[in-house]
């Protein structure tokens, strides 16, 4: 039989990439020396060679144990809060700041109908961030632009698709995006999210396919401040439909420009709380005027 000490130290060594990173990431204090011999120990016992040291890989027999170990490690600290908590459902949910501020208050408010004693966690962050926290069991659920293909090991659920807008001062006598793009002269300055995020890069693409460049003059952190700076007069901004309440700005459809879907990803079957949220999303999402689809 394993020796289950064993077992969990083979688990910080295969998610950490290495005997001597783990050792850092190990809740308790033990010496490198120590996790080396425990693990040549649990090979001799198993008779194979779980990984390579350097550089760092899985074995074949190395992956197939930590698939069986992974599961029950990372959920060992939901396991405690939930006993702790008089076994309340939990559910730890990732998402852009947006979405967290503008649109999980009334998925929530729904939730909890079902849900009373839900105790929830949130993080902020984009598609990469979220992936990797959803593979290491940190979140159970996340809501994100996306940007590329998921890895295969997570679900998708595609809840909505959002046209690109170009926004406007109120006051201003464009009547449609075309407008600009058949000027000669040099538009407006651009203001844009940063590079790095969906927005832009689908707005970018859609310019490059009329052959155009428009460089951002202002990279703004946020959509709100896009409509911001646009409502002041600084410039021209790129936003998506449906998420701007700014009474200083009209919005500009840009109808053939790639669209940004918003999904939900999960790992595996679900928890009931997690499906649950998923459920509610989906209503919301439909009520917003856009069916879910492609679920996987």
């Amino acid at each position: 039989m394993l020796n289950p000490h064993h077992l969990e130290l083979f688990y910080y060594v295969a998610r950490h990439g290495g005997i001597s990173r783990a050792v850092r990431h190990i809740p308790y204090g033990i010496q490198q020396p120590a996790v080396s011999g425990q693990m040549l120990q649990l090979e001799q016992q198993l008779g194979v060679k779980l990984f390579a040291r350097t550089p760092f890989a899985l074995t074949p027999e190395g992956e197939a144990l930590y698939a069986h170990a992974r599961p029950f490690f990372e959920n060992l600290g939901a396991v405690e809060e939930r006993l702790r908590h008089g076994l309340a459902p939990q559910l730890r949910l990732g998402a852009a700041e947006p979405v967290l501020r503008d649109h999980l208050p009334a998925v929530l408010r729904a939730l909890h109908r079902t849900q009373p004693t839900l105790r929830l966690h949130l993080r902020s962050g984009y598609q990469a961030q979220l992936e990797t926290w959803l593979l290491q069991g940190e979140i159970d659920v996340a809501v994100t632009a996306l940007e590329s293909r998921p890895p295969a090991s997570l679900r998708r659920l595609v809840l909505t698709k959002l046209p690109l807008v170009l926004l406007v001062p109120r006051q201003s006598k464009l009547k449609s995006a075309d407008e600009i793009w058949q000027r000669t002269l040099a538009p407006e300055p651009l203001i844009s999210p940063a590079a790095s995020e969906t927005i832009s890069r689908h707005f970018q693409r859609g310019l490059a396919r009329r052959g155009l460049t428009w460089a951002p003059a202002i990279v703004a952190s946020s959509l709100e401040t896009v409509a911001q700076f646009v409502a002041e007069g600084y410039g021209l901004g790129v936003s998506l439909a449906g998420t701007t309440r700014h009474r200083g700005v009209r919005a500009l459809p840009l109808a053939d420009f790639p669209t940004v879907e918003i999904a939900a990803l999960w790992v595996g079957q679900p928890a009931p709380a997690t499906a649950a949220a998923i459920e509610a999303m989906k209503v919301y999402a439909a009520g917003l005027g856009a069916a879910p689809s492609r679920k996987r």
